[in-house]
């Protein structure tokens, strides 16, 4: 199947594309990857070095004629986000993803491409791998872990790099050249419960599944629907009407992923279990009306179950489900800059509750640190009345925009020059690393760029053909016009 993969054009690109996608490489278990790129590097007979976190260093010379053009670091991420729809019978621990040519698309079979951020590294493979592409000298910089914490970027040190301009090559429209980013925080709330006997009452699975998902940073503003919300607002009604009993919830995954399914196991008195049904029938048809636009194949279920031996505690429960209801999800502000972008926002990433313990994930973002920080104590604040125990970490900043760098106008004139249109110079919602590595290299010019990527941290993540292609020309004729070293 990959086959079709390795005969696209640039072919160079695409086969080190489907060479890096063999490679399980999820966000904190990146070892195999570390070692593939270190193993290409020294292949190459090129300057390779590891630091103390697993970050890869390659660096090659300068080609004849380009010796006195400022040095370029090109940096991307070497983790992806592992993702699959339910019933896709796949594991990323041993398998590579399986890609195939859907019209002007490569797209994967049930599970994340891998696109975001393979391209990025795929194409510095190539430019590493090159003996007939004119170009400065290079500092390839692969980072680990930035989909779950920036932890590559964060534990960077100064000094191991001399480049003064960084191309940065994870963002995801072929029009865009980005400027600024926001920062995030995790929040983590986590605690202990009281149980009781689930009783004779009649068991029943609720489960949530079919939605749009995406990545919780660059999507969060197209309003989808939020599986861990939804299930929530599912089990507060029936909880208040026919006063049932939960035994578990297990809603989302990573917390840079809009949850696309949540499943519950409950317990409803006998009684009442077929009125309860019914009005179960009748919540779920509003909410798949409330979200036909932008998650078309909501599926909204319930369905007998084996009874549970322990449901969760009643005092427990109705706190549960109000922390969950008032948790913000969602955009919290629009920037009043820059129209169209939003500001902050909190992601209800994962909620687990079985057996006596819960733990509940969050993903806040913010292009402005003190909002950020303030929306994180509001969170912390809505989950410790349930009496959790709520733990902030993996905070990183957000990347300032510098409209006046040089090389902002270097490809901003490129790109009118190749395509004759203005190229989109913006901000973005989501998180690059190049905040994070601008506080330990301050004086370097950094911009985003990169080919259309469609659905990002979801299994429908997709990439096009031929904005790859333009992506491609583009990156090497910026490399043409990189200044000379006192320019």
């Amino acid at each position: 199947m990959n086959k079709q993969i390795r005969l696209l054009e640039p072919m160079v690109l695409w086969n080190h594309f489907a060479d890096l996608n063999a490679v399980p490489r999820p966000s904190k278990q990146e070892e195999r990857v570390i070692a593939f790129m270190k193993a290409f590097g020294e292949g190459l007979k090129l300057e390779t070095s590891v630091d103390a976190v697993g970050n890869v260093i390659i660096k090659k010379p300068a080609t004849s004629g380009m010796e006195e053009r400022q040095t370029v670091v090109l940096q991307s991420h070497l983790d992806m986000v592992h993702q699959k729809n339910s019933d896709t019978n796949f594991n990323f621990d041993i398998q590579g993803i399986e890609m195939f040519v859907d019209g002007d698309w490569v797209k994967a079979k049930g599970t994340t491409l891998g696109a975001d951020n393979g391209i990025g590294v795929a194409s510095i493979m190539s430019l590493l791998a090159a003996k007939d592409i004119p170009h400065p000298a290079i500092e390839a910089l692969f980072t680990i872990d930035e989909e779950t914490g920036m932890t590559g970027a964060l534990s960077l040190k100064g000094g191991l790099l001399a480049g003064k301009i960084l191309l940065n090559l994870d963002t995801e429209a072929d029009n865009e050249l980005t400027i600024g980013c926001a920062g995030g925080i995790d929040i983590t709330a986590t605690g202990n419960y009281s149980q009781v006997k689930s009783g004779n009452g009649s068991a029943f699975t609720i489960s949530v599944k079919g939605l749009t998902g995406g990545h919780s940073g660059a999507e969060i503003h197209l309003g989808r629907g939020n599986a861990n919300k939804i299930m929530n607002r599912i089990l507060l009604n029936l909880t208040n009407e026919y006063s049932i009993n939960i035994a578990s919830i297990n809603g989302g995954s990573l917390r840079n992923a809009i949850p696309r399914e949540s499943v519950a196991v409950i317990v409803a008195d006998d009684t009442k279990a077929a009125k309860m049904q019914e009005t179960f029938i009748t919540l779920a048809t509003i909410l798949k009306d409330e979200y036909k636009v932008t998650d078309p194949k909501l599926i909204i279920t319930i369905d007998r179950a084996p009874t549970p031996e322990n449901v969760m505690e009643t005092a427990f429960q109705q706190k549960l489900l109000r922390a969950v209801y008032a948790c913000p999800n969602g955009i919290y502000r629009m920037s009043p800059e820059i129209n169209g972008l939003v500001q902050s926002s909190n992601n209800l990433a994962r909620i687990l509750v079985a057996a006596g313990t819960f733990n509940m994930q969050c993903l806040t973002r913010s292009s402005v640190d003190s909002e950020k920080q303030d929306l994180a104590s509001a969170i912390t604040s809505t989950f410790e009345l349930m009496d959790a125990n709520v733990n902030l970490s993996g905070s990183y900043p957000g990347w300032q925009p510098r409209t006046d760098a040089p090389i902002v106008k270097i490809m901003s004139e490129l790109y009118m020059e190749l395509f004759h249109e203005s190229a989109h110079v913006n901000a973005v919602h989501a998180g690059l690393e190049c905040g994070i590595l601008g506080t330990n290299y301050p004086d370097v010019q950094m911009i985003s760029f990169g080919p259309n990527i469609n659905g990002p941290h979801s299994p429908d993540e997709c990439v096009q053909i031929s904005s790859v292609q333009k992506f491609w020309s583009y990156l090497l004729e910026t490399l043409k016009r990189i200044p000379k070293n006192n320019y």
